[in-house]
């Protein structure tokens, strides 16, 4: 754990345990948490957070949607809008973020 990051490391501590502890397929294992953050109406950056694993894991935008149509009925129309919402900030960031690490390797190389 480094001192600058003590709260982001904690949480990557934390999911590693539960990753090292699970039975399910990582790819069972994303869909499990995206519903979860869909049920607990999680903030954009929690699902910045798990695209990457989740991608890695062959989640799909259309998985992501059968999700979202699946807990539906269990967390209601509201929270599964609110996620589609989020979900899609969560891109923007993730698309702003990819493009200024390419702008900043286009100013080094110059």
């Amino acid at each position: 754990m480094t001192a600058d990051t003590p709260v982001l490391d904690t949480l990557a501590d934390i999911t590693a345990a539960s990753v090292e502890h699970n039975s399910l397929a990582p790819r069972e294992l994303m869909l499990s948490r995206i519903a979860a953050l869909i049920a607990v109406d999680a903030a954009p950056a929690s699902y910045l957070a798990n695209a990457g694993a989740a991608e890695d894991s062959g989640v799909s935008a259309d998985d992501i949607q059968g999700v979202m149509i699946a807990v539906a009925p269990v967390v209601g129309t509201a929270r599964v809008v609110s996620a589609g919402g989020k979900i899609l900030r969560a891109l923007g960031i993730a698309i702003a973020v990819a493009d200024s690490e390419i702008a900043d390797d286009s100013d080094a190389g110059q």
